[in-house]
């Protein structure tokens, strides 16, 4: 009994397990074998904390965040915060880093599974009598490069007894590990920096892009051939493990992809919705059964991992939903995990002496030469391009990134590096990963870029291009300016805009360019048919630009890849973009030629995007037709309203006011930009901010004719639709109805061009028009705007006050969220006389349209009726009349007042298209502007809006007199 009660009562006092509590004044950190998930959330705070902070810098130089990631993993190495005394036995401590590594080769194992996803075979097979030759000589000098510096790096290193490795390292498997380490190139990395540099419709990206895949397949074949001649007893050992694992992959290439196949059809995971469940769940178990079956043979599991990413359908986007299922944990834990061990494994103090930074130095200089030198060489004496793009494919094909620091991290696993060669070699991989983006901007410009056909990779003009005319040329210029000396009847053309690029980035801007696409039909359809024979090669052209903002995801660079590399550019654009196909279905409704484009680039480069697109349409049309046309660009802006729907993916909020507090911290972050399918919304004036930074950037830089299409009366309707409790429900642009246009011309380069573009409006027949020449008198009265009693809103408009948001408030404090460079349109100082030669082309421009019974008959006298542009029929539609004020924006604004009570039917709306008017301003008009706010008592109209849409249509937007305004700017050719 003594013994059963001893039992019993030790049983009674046995107290519950120590748990470690903070409270009860235990270390956090401590690491418990029994219980590592504290550590572990530790670990995984300050390593995901430290790649994403570097990421923020990194990315304003348009470095890979994989810079970011193998650089934080080397400061939280014993190279920088290792130094700290205590931080790695409680941060990092070595009873912690197995069960780190375990999450860290779960997270390869998924990475290189969407790795294998990103490969597309067909690009291969498409590319394959180019990009092959380039793909075999980026692998086979590379490597002979390798094999010659492994001797002495093996006697110097290696075989020495200070070299820190266990066992004895046989030569051969050294030299191998380093030839596939030169030769390998990073395809995901290399895919994004494609991608951010807009080269995947190039011809220099095509061929990259698929001697990336070949190079890759090759790259992880000879990385499996490496691991097992390592984990092989003898060769006949390695010769069983080399068999099997190329059965294994035959087994998975062939039934294993005809099963996946066969179950994807099954469950509608091919259809273009998605993976199912089951699919889903079936692929897993694949992948993980892939990985499980590679390793135990002897090869590493990552093998079995990108085998079965190969192996997944490709049709109905399936790889692209499944990398969006996986990529978000993949990217922000698995990948900065495994790259923080490899950091803690690099220590760059080790590189001490002279003879290791020499061999360092000649480590990076031997592998940047070998991989360069071998693709230029094939790009330009095989595939027959020239030095500037070979150096480009190059630059390109050197990209090492992640994929080496796995072959490097597989070579420190196995024994084979040591910890100073492997901290070598990352030094190597960090150095040419961060030379590639430079050195292709460097050398492949944009001006100097061939884009593919339309139909595809044609290369059939690589080997001679020494004919075609490259935009921003000399001859290219030369032919601009020197147009104007051509035929009257040519000038006549080029006043008559033929070639338009409108940009949509948000479905909200469909309706407003909708209603002004059709609004200029007329004009380009009955170009046909009334130009005179010398005029009918000049055809009409509409490009379509589709704006999405590049995120830091995968899935967003396999679409663009996707789109980029389909035979069928245009077909596959209009399919699976939604705007773009009502767009272009809108557009072959009216008889219009429309060509989609889609542009996918960082939120800093959409207005160089913009600009770059409309100058490449421009050339493309020119390269076409033969001849220079007056292309014209074509800017949305919809001021966003409480409670607007930002995109198709977000839904409808409440209509109450908005009282959040704007976070200055949003547009730091890009949260919710609204640009191209943001998720988040922001708030109305954040938005506004950000995309007034966005139009003053395309106005800054266009090099053709822009045009700021703003519908302010959807947005007022949008307004007082969600004060009523009928959000989502306003006044759609009126199709079918008669629109009136008020053109107030003050002169200038801008004024004409709205004025040119006016009298072409006027070729539809429902549009009419009037035109006012407006002179600024000096004032008779202190209270001048008393002298204009209609200068304020109408009555029937006093009760739909226009909202601040719809005021376009732009704050100056959201300025540095622009692109790098000045954000606004800065022009030289004119002279007197440019300033009379502009004052002349005034009159002339107005005289010329004006005089329209003089025009007629003179037309009627030479017998050219219906040949001449402007018709006749488009002058009697329009209104011309002078007019002077002391109060010149008052006197508009009564005007368009005049003119909405005159059509009170409800079926005309008002357009007031204005210049721009910042460069050769015949008028001041900035004090007339203060009294305007004082009297609409809209102070939150900015400074920063005028410089963006200028001083009419700040006066036009502040009064609400007007339904739609366009305000256009004309290029600038001589900058």
């Amino acid at each position: 009994m003594g013994e059963f009660s001893t039992t019993i009562l030790s049983i009674l006092r046995r107290e519950a397990p120590d748990q470690g509590g903070l409270l009860t004044g235990k270390d956090p950190s401590a690491f418990n074998t029994s219980d590592p998930i504290r550590l572990w959330i530790i670990q995984v705070g300050v390593i995901v904390g430290m790649a994403s902070f570097l990421s923020l810098g990194l990315r304003k130089i348009r470095q890979p965040k994989v810079i970011a990631e193998v650089l934080g993993g080397i400061l939280l190495g014993p190279t920088a915060f290792g130094r700290i005394p205590g931080f790695t036995e409680h941060v990092f401590p070595s009873d912690s880093i197995p069960y780190l590594s375990l999450v860290a080769n779960i997270g390869l194992c998924l990475f290189l599974f969407l790795v294998g996803l990103e490969i597309d075979m067909s690009i291969i097979r498409r590319n394959a009598k180019l990009s092959g030759t380039v793909a075999l000589a980026g692998m086979v000098i590379p490597f002979g490069a390798g094999v010659g510096l492994s001797k002495p790096l093996y006697n110097q290193f290696i075989n020495t007894p200070d070299s820190g490795l266990t066992g004895f390292v046989q030569f051969t498997y050294f030299m191998l590990f380093t030839g596939v380490a030169y030769s390998i190139t990073a395809f995901p990395v290399l895919c994004r920096i494609l991608t951010e540099l807009k080269l995947l419709d190039t011809t220099v990206g095509v061929v990259v892009l698929s001697a990336g895949v070949a190079n890759d397949i090759i790259g992880w074949t000879l990385l499996a051939l490496s691991v097992a001649l390592v984990n092989a007893g003898s060769g006949l050992t390695a010769l069983y493990i080399l068999l099997v694992c190329v059965g294994w992959a035959l087994i998975l290439l062939f039934p294993g992809k005809m099963a996946l196949q066969w179950l994807g059809r099954k469950t509608g995971s091919t259809e273009g919705h998605g993976p199912s469940m089951f699919f889903m769940t079936v692929t897993m178990l694949l992948l993980f059964g892939s990985a499980f079956f590679t390793d135990v043979i002897g090869v590493h599991a990552i093998f079995g991992a990108f085998l079965t990413g190969i192996i997944v359908p490709r049709e109905g986007n399936l790889p692209i939903y499944l990398t969006e299922k996986l990529e978000d944990m993949v990217s922000i834990i698995f990948l900065p995990l495994y790259f923080t061990l490899s950091g803690l494994s690099t220590n760059l103090g080790l590189l001490d002496n002279g003879i290791t930074w020499g061999y360092t130095i000649a480590i990076c200089a031997l592998a940047f030469t070998g991989k360069f030198g071998g693709c230029c060489l094939a790009a330009h004496y095989v595939a027959k391009f020239n030095w500037r793009e070979s150096g480009t494919i190059g630059s390109l094909m050197s990209c090492k990134g992640l994929v080496e620091l796995i072959v490097l991290n597989v070579g420190l696993s196995a024994g084979i590096l040591s910890q100073r060669v492997f901290s070598m070699f990352v030094l190597e991989a960090l150095l040419l990963t961060f030379m590639t983006t430079p050195l292709v901007t460097l050398l492949y410009p944009p001006e100097a870029r061939i884009r593919v056909a339309a139909t595809g990779a044609n290369f059939n003009n690589v080997a001679g291009r020494n004919n075609m005319l490259e935009p921003g040329s000399k001859l290219d210029i030369e032919d601009r300016k020197g147009s104007s000396s051509d035929e009257s009847s040519d000038g006549e053309e080029r006043m008559m805009k033929t070639r338009f690029t409108v940009v949509l980035d948000r479905i909200e801007h469909l309706p407003g360019m909708m209603a002004l696409t059709q609004m200029i039909k007329p004009s380009l359809v009955s170009l046909q048919s009334s130009l005179l024979p010398p005029l009918k090669a000049i055809d009409h052209h509409i490009s379509a630009l589709r704006l999405v903002e590049l995120s830091d995801r995968t899935s967003a660079v396999m679409k663009s890849m996707s789109i980029a590399a389909h035979p069928d550019h245009a077909t596959v654009l209009a399919q699976c973009d939604p705007m773009l196909s009502i767009y272009t279905t809108f557009a072959s409704l009216n008889d219009l030629s429309v060509t989609p484009a889609l542009e996918t680039v960082p939120f800093d480069d959409l207005a160089r995007a913009v600009v770059d697109f409309a100058r490449d349409a421009g050339y493309s049309t020119y390269s076409s037709s033969g001849r220079p046309g007056g292309e014209m660009l074509l800017l949305p802006w919809l001021p966003p309203t409480v409670g607007q729907p930002h995109g198709l993916e977000s839904h409808p909020v409440s209509p109450a006011p908005s009282t959040a507090v704007h976070n200055p911290f949003d547009t730091l972050f890009n949260k919710g930009s609204g640009m191209g399918g943001a998720s988040t919304p922001l708030s109305n004036s954040v938005a506004a901010t950000i995309h007034s930074q966005f139009v003053r950037q395309v106005f800054s830089k266009a090099t053709v004719d822009v045009g700021l299409f703003m519908d302010l009366g959807c947005k007022q309707a949008a307004a007082a639709a969600a004060s009523t409790g009928l959000l989502g429900i306003s006044k759609p642009s009126s199709f079918g109805g008669v629109d009136h246009i008020l053109l107030p011309f003050f002169g200038g380069p801008d004024d004409r061009l709205a004025l040119a573009f006016v009298v072409q409006l006027c070729e539809n027949e429902k549009v009419t028009a009037t035109c006012l020449k407006i002179t600024k008198t000096e004032e008779l009265d202190a209270e001048g705007p008393a002298l204009v009693p209609n200068a304020h809103l109408n009555p029937d408009d006093a009760k739909n006050v226009v909202p601040p948001e719809t005021l376009l408030t732009v704050a100056s404090a959201f300025s540095a969220r622009s692109a790098a460079g000045f954000p606004d349109t800065v022009y030289g100082h004119a002279n007197t006389a440019t300033r009379m030669q502009s004052e002349t082309a005034d009159h002339l421009a107005w005289a010329r349209f004006a005089n329209a019974t003089e025009l007629a008959s003179s037309s009627s006298s030479t017998g050219s009726t219906s040949g001449a542009f402007p018709s006749r029929a488009a002058l009697s539609r329009i209104h011309f009349q002078d007019l002077s004020s002391p109060v010149p924006l008052h006197k508009v604004i009564a005007e368009a007042n005049r003119i909405r009570s005159s059509h009170n039917s409800g079926k005309t709306k008002l357009l007031v298209v204005t210049g721009r008017s910042r460069r050769l301003a015949v008028e001041n008009h900035a004090k007339e502007i203060k009294r305007l706010m004082e009297e609409q008592h809209s102070h939150g109209l900015g400074v920063d809006v005028r410089k963006t849409i200028g001083d009419v249509a700040s006066s036009i937007v502040m009064s609400g007199c007007a339904e739609e305004i366009l305000v256009v700017q004309a290029a600038d050719i001589d900058s």
